[in-house]
């Protein structure tokens, strides 16, 4: 299982994500789930880098499937919109896949 923690301090603005895990829908390489969680994931931490002055500390293993991303500040307005772009497709994932595959959830810290 996929599990996916987005984070957000007391005011609601988001400072990073944690992701672990494999789906297991299907074998590797033919599993859509892990393929649609990974093209967001990566896609939003290259966003992140590319399209805003945001500082983040990236951690990878590719062993785990983890990908954890932790804004230095709470995220500004460009960043917020794409964790918030992220959080929306995750929750679309959990809500086609309700057999185990994502556990998605967003912890206020």
């Amino acid at each position: 299982m996929i599990q996916v923690t987005m984070i957000r301090n007391q005011e609601g603005k988001y400072t990073g994500f944690d992701c672990v895990g494999h789906a297991g829908y299907a074998d590797e390489g033919k599993d859509i789930v892990c393929a649609g969680v990974s093209a967001l994931v990566i896609n939003t931490v290259n966003s992140i880098d590319r399209y805003t002055d945001e500082k983040f500390t990236l951690d990878t293993d590719e062993n785990t499937g983890k990908i954890t991303l932790y804004l230095h500040r709470p995220a500004g307005h460009d960043a917020e919109l794409l964790l918030r772009s992220l959080a929306l497709g995750l929750q679309g994932i959990q809500e086609q896949y309700k057999d185990g595959y994502i556990r998605f959830q967003i912890k206020e810290v």
